[in-house]
């Protein structure tokens, strides 16, 4: 197939291909599954270590866990940047600008823990 609507028609080609396929697979799986057994009373029931739930399905977490969390990820990423400034650090050029460089991202990396600490968000309770 050649011409403007060629690419076109083999697009719709694979989309209907695909299609077909997805259709025949659960199609399949419908026709060769085995019938669905009648489930025993309380399967769906929640169950945590093998105590019977008490009081309601709704937890609440404290907002103390999710700045913990944004923590965590604020400084797993800026730690991120240090292995790209490490493979730089080796060539020739850009030792003292390098060096100067990572001196203030370290400075407000240590800003940021400092500040964290004061507040005292850094207390696990």
């Amino acid at each position: 197939m050649s011409g403007y609507l060629g690419s076109y028609a083999t697009l719709g080609l694979l989309l209907l291909a695909s299609v077909v396929v997805f259709v025949g697979a659960f199609s399949a799986n419908r026709l060769l599954r085995p019938a669905r057994p009648a489930e025993p009373p309380g399967k769906r029931e929640t169950y945590e270590c093998g105590l019977d739930p008490v009081g309601g399905d709704w937890a609440q977490v404290q907002i103390r866990y999710y700045v913990y969390a944004y923590l965590y990820v604020l400084f797993a990423v800026e730690a991120v940047f240090l292995f790209p400034w490490a493979v730089v650090f080796d060539r020739p050029g850009f030792g003292l600008v390098t060096v100067a460089e990572m001196a203030i991202f370290v400075a407000v990396l240590a800003l940021g823990i400092l500040y964290a600490w004061r507040k005292n968000i850094l207390r696990w309770t």
